[in-house]
């Protein structure tokens, strides 16, 4: 199982690379990720937060009890969005803290598979919310960066006493 970098963490804030090589070593790591985000009882995962600089996330949001859900989506592009939503959004880099973030309703994604194969896959909900959030890991960006000023400034300030403390 790999671990889950935990905000502050300076790969968290890099832009992914395009993953380029679909071979033995990317399924390995796919699976690694898949033990990791279920075992971290997640929805997504994205490589930057196992501390992988590749543009390659999972997500299930049946949290493994569909297995066909599971969508594994290299060099992930939202292509179209419709809609809006605005629900509580947890991240597994920033355990125990949620805010309310703005997303769409509905989005198309262009990936390719573990194959290389291009592929589109959309979403509306919950899948929709889980694309953007782990697109949005691959192109440095987290959850909180999308908060409002005082929320995000609320949360750094209880993560910094978490650190202080050593329990972050």
């Amino acid at each position: 199982m790999l671990s889950i970098l935990k905000f502050g963490a300076p790969e968290l804030k890099k832009p992914s690379a395009p993953v380029e090589e679909f071979n033995g070593q990317l399924r390995h790591l796919v699976d690694e990720m898949v033990e990791t985000m279920y075992a971290a009882r997640g929805i997504g995962l994205a490589a930057p937060q196992v501390g992988v600089n590749l543009r390659l996330v999972i997500v299930d949001i049946s949290r493994g009890r569909e297995p066909e859900q599971l969508m594994v989506i290299a060099n992930p592009e939202i292509v179209s969005t419709e809609g809006q939503q605005s629900e509580e959004e947890g991240c597994l880099s920033l355990p125990d803290f949620s805010g309310s973030v703005p997303r769409p309703w509905r989005v198309r994604v262009r990936g390719l598979n573990p194959r290389g194969d291009e592929f589109y896959v959309e979403g509306e909900g919950l899948l929709a919310r889980a694309f953007c959030h782990e697109i949005d890991h691959v192109n440095g960006t987290l959850f909180i960066d999308r908060l409002s000023g005082l929320k995000r400034d609320l949360i750094k300030r209880k993560i910094r006493k978490l650190i202080s403390a050593g329990r972050w």
